[in-house]
């Protein structure tokens, strides 16, 4: 036992020896000028420097609108299911209530609860210096290694279309509702949903993140790609795939190879690249599919919708921490997000749910696309707005403005500056789906915890666990009297969380303060331990995100 603790406490040790590794080496990356892109080599593909022998890529085959880069989503009821036998009847746009099911990625069961965490904590602070990262190279890298491309080519002034939102009268209509696939780790801070990609729809399992806006699959050929379940998405086995060519304007929405490759052919495909910040990327063409999702109906019956036209990333090279899932579904706020895309079908706004960690397996969280009128119902829904003006088209996450936060009541005096978002796209804070934990910023983490450690009186401090801190040992104890936390932003409203989103029971005798610090200069992140819950709302016809306390299992 006496060596078990040891080889424990050696690795909280070694983790946060890399952890500090990490915020050093972030320090140095963003004091460099320039994008990192232009120091990437990119394999020899042919749909760098030929016409793409995968689908239809003649550009006279899309219809006008598609052509002025709207997206044409449109939506089709499906075919009867092998596991109802019956063809479901014709969908009712205004009462369509439809559920898709996320799960989260379960770690390994040998595991731990204090390696789950660290395990957790290491990637959250990973995630976080990538999503900075992202934000200030992606700042710097038109001025840069885009220059030279403007200044060979005529200018073309070019502004990403966005299809509408379809009236009631005029198309699809009501919600899409979505259930989400959940494990039991704490060591997982992604959630998945099944989705079916071409005709005939094939099954593949993507993450979704709202801290990235392409959507992308692992396709044939693979050149360099990671282990999935199943086999890759293959493009030859779809009627309706169709490439977009690199003369389209929607080839404007994807980052191209850095330096651009030139478009020689009418019906060259337009290659992509997407990029996380460290070595995680895809590469491939950008295209057009039709998604299959299977839907729940209001009457708790399950029926299959196709929506057509989908843009995404068809990735020949793929690397980066996505082992077991096929792709991402991005939920961020660009135009080619999935969320974004959907706006056509169901309007501006979708919402999640997610159920606390502790739930059976068998227990799903919800994803909504389209407006919930029972949540807006909610007598304790609450509103905060989204930070940032929607004119930024480099804004793919989802900013909130925070003034201060409130422990046991108490507004803690925090400087103004801390949680301010600067013009170089340092600091500020988002709300992410996909970290776990929430991290707030120097010198407010510390100001918080040191507050908790004060207005915590009857429970003995343990040390020795980090990085979470502080700790206490709760043994024998039925219920916890811990200070209430919430957060104050700047329009006045009031996020207030039971204790369980902001302490977590490592083991049965020790509960931790769930809240870490990030350098001053990242960002701060409310992370879905946090969501639990809640009944999640992002609202982007007003610019604001909804949040209402619900027991999510029950959605």
């Amino acid at each position: 036992m006496v060596l078990k603790v040891s080889l424990i406490v050696v690795l909280l040790v070694i983790c946060s020896c890399v952890v500090e590794a990490i915020s050093r080496n972030l320090d140095h990356n963003l004091n460099q000028n320039g994008s990192s892109l232009a120091a990437i080599k990119f394999p020899d593909h042919p749909s760098f420097t030929a016409v793409s022998s995968s689908g239809d890529t003649d550009c006279s085959s899309l219809t006008s609108s598609e052509q002025l880069g709207h997206s044409g989503l449109t939506m089709t009821s499906g075919e009867e299911t092998e596991e109802e036998g019956e063809a479901f009847p014709a969908p009712k746009p205004h009462k369509q209530l439809v559920k898709l099911h996320l799960k989260r990625r379960s770690g390994s069961e040998d595991a731990e609860p204090k390696e789950s965490v660290v395990d957790s904590t290491l990637r959250d602070l990973s995630r976080i210096q990538n999503l900075h990262r992202r934000v200030t190279e992606k700042k710097n890298q038109n001025t840069i290694s885009r220059l030279q491309k403007s200044q060979d080519q005529p200018n073309q002034s070019y502004k990403p279309v966005v299809a509408p939102a379809v009236s009631p009268a005029s198309g699809v209509s009501g919600q899409l509702v979505a259930t989400l696939e959940s494990g039991v780790s704490l060591g997982s801070g992604e959630y998945f949903m099944d989705v079916f990609v071409g005709t005939p729809p094939k099954h593949f399992s993507l993450i979704l993140d709202t801290g990235s806006d392409l959507n992308w699959i692992q396709c044939v050929p693979c050149n360099a790609c990671f282990e999935q379940s199943g086999p890759y998405y293959d493009p030859k086995d779809s009627s309706s795939f169709r490439n977009i060519s690199c003369h389209d304007p929607r080839c404007q929405l994807v980052s191209s190879p850095d330096p651009p490759r030139p478009c020689k052919g009418e019906n060259q495909s337009c290659p992509y690249f997407y990029w996380y910040g460290d070595g995680s990327n895809t590469t491939g063409d950008f295209a057009l599919e039709t998604f299959t999702v299977n839907l729940t109906t209001p009457s708790g019956g399950s029926e299959l919708k196709h929506v057509e036209n989908v843009m995404f990333g068809c990735g020949h090279w793929n690397r980066g921490l996505f082992h077991g899932a096929a792709g991402l579904l991005g939920l961020g706020r660009g135009p080619l997000s999935f969320a974004s895309q959907m706006q056509s079908l169901y309007g501006h706004s979708f919402s999640y749910c997610l159920v606390d960690r502790n739930s059976n397996a068998s227990v799903s969280s919800k994803l909504i696309f389209g407006e919930d009128k029972e949540l807006l119902s909610h007598p304790n829904l609450n509103f905060t707005s989204f930070a940032g003006g929607k004119e930024d088209s480099l804004d793919t996450f989802y900013y909130v403005q925070i003034k201060s936060v409130m422990v046991d009541g108490e507004v803690l005096k925090i400087p103004e500056e801390t949680w301010h978002l600067s013009a170089e796209g340092a600091g500020g804070t988002i709300i992410d789906s996909g970290t776990t934990l929430t991290y707030f910023a120097e010198p407010a983490y510390e100001i918080i915890r040191e507050a908790f450690v004060k207005k915590i009186k009857g429970y003995t401090l343990v040390e020795g666990l980090p990085p979470l801190k502080p700790c206490y040992n709760v043994t024998g104890i039925d219920k916890m009297e811990l200070p209430d936390f919430g957060i104050l932003f700047a329009d006045g409203a009031v996020w207030n969380f039971p204790v369980d989103n902001y302490f977590i029971q490592i083991d049965p005798d020790i509960v931790c303060l769930a809240i870490l610090g990030t350098p001053r200069s990242t960002l701060s992140i409310i992370g879905n331990y946090q969501q639990q819950n809640f009944h999640i709302l992002y609202d982007m016809k007003k610019s604001r995100l909804g949040y209402a306390p619900m027991k999510c299992a029950d959605v």
